[in-house]
């Protein structure tokens, strides 16, 4: 059975609230029987005390007159108080009436110190105080008593009061707790309601943040800001979309076009070759871009298939090295590798460091006009490995620094026909450094080259005992 949570507060409640009752008048009980005890016990030694006084006042001058003092003494009592003398043989020298029944008999009072019991004489019940007094050599036993039916009277009144009542008041309380409790979470409901009006079509909406601090507004702040980050990561999927789209469209239009443009009449060995060739050129550059687009689209999931293993970098950056010497043969640029000399054991995926380090140098290569200078460096320093990728190219703006590394982002007059791309080796590139607990530094400026910048840690010589062998196949990817 499901509950809703202002049900279960006013169940807790009324469990809680219960307990505490019963508790309250359980001790109030105990207290209120103790007090009893305790008045009947002093109200009886009392009496018992006023017995022994007019023993010693009347004896042994006036011991003929004892029985008289003693029932004048009974006689002044109005409260219903009894008591009964003895002598040491058990001659009665007085006693109450209800002492006088025959089938109530008496325990023998202590020398030492009074003794208390409770008893029915005549049909009552009477508290008992007993002791035997001596006074010039003669032993007295007296029991002194006082009617205890007063105050159980009023014990049982209080038992029925707290009969009565208890199941009243845990009632009614737990009724004010079902309200409160409706009280205390109508700003939930208000949440509830505006959390669900909250869709795709308007994310940019947010909930009201109580002016209370409490855990209300918390909760608020928290969502709000839970939708903050939904929001951003819808649009970046938009963004995303509709990006990948338009970059597939126009290489899948070129295919289309050149394959339509062939078939529209026979043509000769030379130009179908040439129409097959613009549509293997561009079907490469389309499959590049869609391998990107998984990539990401696999790190988005947590699917990163990463093997991390010992591996050296420097054959790692070598083997980048010997591929970029070619583009930037071609290109007309100077490209100077500085590698350290001697393995360099770190623990990562040698496929995915050889695209990371390739993404720095094809982008150096593209964005460096002829002439210039692209280099690659790696030195140990402290304990880490740092490399460095820079180029002589047409730097980056401030302004757009903190956005090189978001998907299909590319500066503007980066964007032309003769400088192909699609703006997400940068963003992959940042993947593949998070994943090896690194980070890229950037360091630019329009007009005089960029240098990108990541440290890893070197295992230490124990620890570089390399691991099961890595498949380290190139992928070129469209930065």
């Amino acid at each position: 059975m499901h509950f809703t949570i202002r049900t279960h507060l006013t169940l807790w409640y009324f469990g809680v609230l219960a307990a505490s009752f019963l508790a309250f008048f359980w001790i109030c009980d105990l207290g209120f029987r103790r007090s009893i005890e305790t008045t009947v016990n002093e109200a009886s030694r009392n009496n018992l005390e006023a017995v022994r006084r007019v023993i010693e006042k009347s004896h042994p001058p006036g011991a003929a007159k004892l029985p008289k003092e003693l029932c004048e003494l009974s006689e002044l009592w109005a409260n219903g108080a009894i008591f009964e003398v003895a002598d040491i043989e058990g001659n009665v020298l007085f006693a109450s009436r209800p002492f006088l029944s025959p089938q109530y008999r008496l325990p023998r009072p202590s020398r030492e110190h009074i003794s208390y019991l409770t008893t029915n004489l005549a049909r009552l019940q009477y508290r008992i105080a007993q002791q035997v007094i001596s006074e010039d050599g003669q032993e007295f036993s007296v029991n002194a008593a006082v009617p205890t039916e007063p105050f159980d009277q009023a014990l049982d009144n209080f038992r029925l009061v707290e009969k009565e009542f208890l199941p009243l008041l845990v009632l009614l309380a737990c009724l004010l707790g079902y309200w409160l409790a409706g009280r205390a979470l109508t700003p939930v409901d208000r949440i509830i309601q505006s959390a669900g009006d909250i869709g795709v079509q308007n994310l940019s909406q947010r909930l009201q943040v109580p002016e209370a601090r409490d855990e209300l507004r918390r909760l608020t702040v928290t969502i709000n800001a839970m939708l903050d980050r939904v929001e951003g990561a819808v649009k970046r999927i938009t963004q995303f979309t509709a990006n990948a789209s338009h970059d597939l469209r126009t290489p899948i239009s070129v295919i289309r076009t050149d394959a339509e443009i062939a078939l529209r009449r026979p043509r000769t060995a030379a130009e179908y070759r040439e129409s097959l060739a613009r549509i293997l050129e561009v079907s490469e550059g389309t499959t590049n871009l869609i391998e990107a687009l998984l990539t990401l689209a696999r790190a988005d999931g947590g699917n990163s298939n990463l093997k991390l293993a010992t591996i050296d970098l420097t054959l790692t950056l070598e083997k980048v090295a010997l591929h970029t010497s070619v583009l930037a043969s071609s290109k007309g640029l100077s490209f100077d590798p500085d590698l350290t000399r001697g393995p360099v054991w770190v623990n990562a995926d040698a496929s995915a460091m050889e695209k990371l380090f390739f993404i720095f140098l094809d982008n150096a290569v593209k964005y460096t006009p002829a002439g210039g200078s692209v280099w690659l460096r790696s030195r140990e320093l402290d304990g880490e490995v740092v490399i460095e990728v820079e180029d002589t190219g047409i730097g980056i703006a401030p302004e757009d620094q903190s956005h090189i590394f978001d998907r299909f982002f590319r500066v503007s007059h980066a964007r032309s026909a003769t400088t192909p791309g699609a703006g997400l080796g940068l963003s992959i590139a940042s993947w593949i450094a998070a994943k090896h607990h690194s980070a890229i530094e950037v360091h630019s400026a329009e007009g005089s080259g960029t240098v990108f910048r990541v440290r890893f840690p070197v295992l230490e010589a124990s620890d570089s005992t390399p691991g099961e062998a890595v498949p380290a196949h190139f992928t070129a990817l469209i930065s």
